[in-house]
């Protein structure tokens, strides 16, 4: 579940890790109230108005700005609010902000220059660690110091028999060329930024930049938080900071009606039983010259009601051009299955795809003969092989 950055941001200060602070408006006359509250807690002269999406490299689309009056912070806000924010990580026609984050502004003067710094903490999937992975590059896109100066991005791993140690953090503070005060302190805060990692149950943060103030400070200017779904249990605080409005609609019914669903960008829908079973789809999909529009697993209880709402979810996206049905019948009879394509292919009514349905194990002969006498536009299949010839005719 990702987070917006000022909700990231608690979770960081609940945790020790020192924030650039903030307060949340939804339209300009708030932004105002805000800016002029922060300005009597902080003691900040500037405010930087940033839009509240979930996607990164809102400053390049023009989501983040900064105000050098409070008539400023209306203008901006005002500006920002309602606005289409493009960037790289949002879809073409863009994400609408609903709301900004009025933030102090940290890059005041003093006895040395501001630094920006990259941090993240992520699972490392190759050795099965955690990593602190940081680099002297912050503001940038991590992706491009990669490619034009992997020798900047540094990896710290974490051995979870004893935890991340004093002298890691330490390490990290002297690759990242800092001495004396703001040494101690970016020590204290990768400590504290792996202690919220942990403690949040996270699947990845990025901090991107942590900034070094004029005056040794190490503060978290921008917050990416990812928490891991499984784990929500946990934290049921944490469930209410969802924001339904900025993920996919169709993906939010999918899992409302209990049915893992994930939207790509292919033209063969899928429905299976199983996230093993539908990788595997996935690769006969693209075997057979299509590509994937989708992941969805019904689960073990794939029922008449199930299957039709997984049709109907999958046939929300028009480049869907055909949809294969690759059923394991362990749990669930084949039968049970084919009965319930058939049912829900009569209660939507004319399915404007083709649908190829490979139904393997028990019962899988008689839920064949259920498919093919059924007078539908609807292609069994038993064998893998067979449903990949499917898939290869109706595209063709």
């Amino acid at each position: 579940m990702n987070l917006h950055e000022y909700q990231g941001k608690q979770i960081l200060q609940q945790h020790g890790v020192v924030i650039q602070r903030g307060l949340v408006a939804y339209n300009a006359d708030e932004a105002v109230d805000k800016a002029k509250r922060l300005a009597q807690e902080t003691g900040t002269k500037f405010w930087v108005v940033k839009a509240q999406i979930h996607a990164g490299g809102r400053g390049k689309g023009g989501g983040v700005k900064l105000a050098k009056s409070i008539d400023e912070v209306r203008e901006k806000a005002d500006a920002i609010i309602g606005m289409d924010l493009i960037t790289p990580q949002t879809p073409p026609q863009g994400k609408r902000v609903h709301k900004v984050l009025i933030a102090e502004d940290m890059y005041y003067p003093g006895p040395s220059e501001p630094s920006e710094f990259y941090m993240s903490v992520l699972l490392d999937r190759a050795t099965g660690r955690n990593i602190i992975m940081y680099s002297t590059e912050g503001g940038m896109d991590i992706e491009e110091v990669a490619e034009k100066t992997p020798e900047k991005i540094y990896k710290e791993p974490i051995d979870p028999r004893v935890g991340l140690r004093p002298f890691q953090c330490n390490k990290v503070a002297t690759n990242l060329g800092l001495s004396g005060k703001a040494k101690k302190e970016m020590a204290k805060f990768v400590a504290a930024l792996y202690k919220a990692y942990e403690g949040c149950d996270a699947a990845m943060f990025e901090i991107n930049p942590v900034l070094k103030t004029s005056d040794d400070r190490i503060a978290a200017v921008d917050a990416k938080v990812r928490l891991d779904g499984n784990a929500l249990y946990r934290h049921p605080d944490y469930v209410e900071m969802r924001d339904k409005s900025e993920e996919d609609p169709i993906e939010v019914e999918a899992g409302e009606a209990g049915l893992n669903y994930v939207k790509l960008d292919g033209n063969v829908g899928c429905m299976v039983n199983g996230a093993g079973l539908a990788m595997a789809t996935m690769d006969i999909i693209k075997l057979s010259g299509g590509e994937p529009a989708n992941f969805l697993d019904v689960g073990g209880t794939a029922d008449a009601a199930r299957v039709e709402k997984a049709f109907r979810i999958i046939l929300k996206d028009p480049r869907v051009k055909a949809i294969l049905v690759n059923i394991f019948g362990g749990i669930v009879r084949c039968d049970r299955v084919a009965q319930g394509v058939v049912d829900a292919y009569k209660n939507i009514g004319d399915i404007p795809v083709p649908i190829i349905v490979r139904l393997q194990g028990t019962n899988a002969e008689e839920a064949k003969q259920l498919i093919d006498n059924s007078g539908l536009k609807v292609l069994s299949a038993v064998a893998l092989q067979e449903a990949a010839d499917r898939v290869k005719e109706v595209l063709a």
